[in-house]
């Protein structure tokens, strides 16, 4: 669960139109709005602000210092509850994308793999509407990107960049299950161990309650 209290702001005299925050924002909560030159001579960002989670991601990033973070007038929590979807459902999914259920895939946020997929199963089927609804990917957006991609993978549901040009998502990377064999036999003789890595993984991913 992630509480929303933040809220971003643009300055509307220092924008410069460039994007930069539009492609960065994990919620698609920012779009660019073109003017006749007559009133604006440059895009202006303009915030959705039912879409916005207060991550900092645009205000971080934007190279005009243009955005900044104001208190949220209604703070409220984001989350997903995993009780009304049958368990075995949610294991299955995880343990299909190679993750235990109740492994924390998001540390920024503290949102583990069986409320991803419990989000997948009700119908949120983009990273986006996951950020917007669980929360996940709110944070650093770094060491999460891969376990969700992977859990959309493993519902058939493989990643399609949202943004032609986006800089939020760049697919999926391999994991050490799918090293190939010749790989693993060129390393072996230099203090790689694949073949162990993925028996301790597993043990990990068939932990806990099934």
């Amino acid at each position: 669960m992630r509480i929303v209290n933040l809220l971003a702001e643009v300055n509307e005299d220092e924008c410069s139109g460039c994007g930069t925050c539009e492609k960065v924002c994990p919620t698609l909560a920012i779009h660019l709005q073109r003017f006749d030159k007559a009133v604006r001579s440059k895009p202006l960002a303009v915030i959705d602000k039912v879409k916005c989670v207060g991550c900092w991601a645009c205000e971080q990033r934007c190279p005009s210092h243009a955005l900044h973070m104001v208190r949220h007038p209604s703070p409220h929590s984001i989350g997903i509850s995993i009780e009304d979807v049958p368990w075995q459902e949610i294991a299955d999914l995880c343990r299909k994308a190679r993750l235990n259920p109740e492994q924390i895939i998001c540390y920024c946020t503290t949102t583990r793999a069986e409320e991803v997929a419990a989000a997948i199963l009700k119908g949120y089927h983009t990273p986006e509407e996951l950020s917007q609804y669980v929360g996940v990917r709110t944070g650093c957006k770094v060491e999460c990107t891969q376990p969700i991609l992977r859990l959309l993978e493993a519902a058939g549901l493989p990643f399609k960049p949202t943004l032609e040009h986006g800089w939020q998502l760049y697919g999926r990377t391999i994991t050490a299950w799918e090293v190939p064999e010749h790989v693993k036999a060129k390393y072996a003789s230099r203090g790689f161990y694949f073949d162990q890595d993925i028996e301790l993984l597993n043990r990990v991913v068939a932990a806990g309650k099934k």
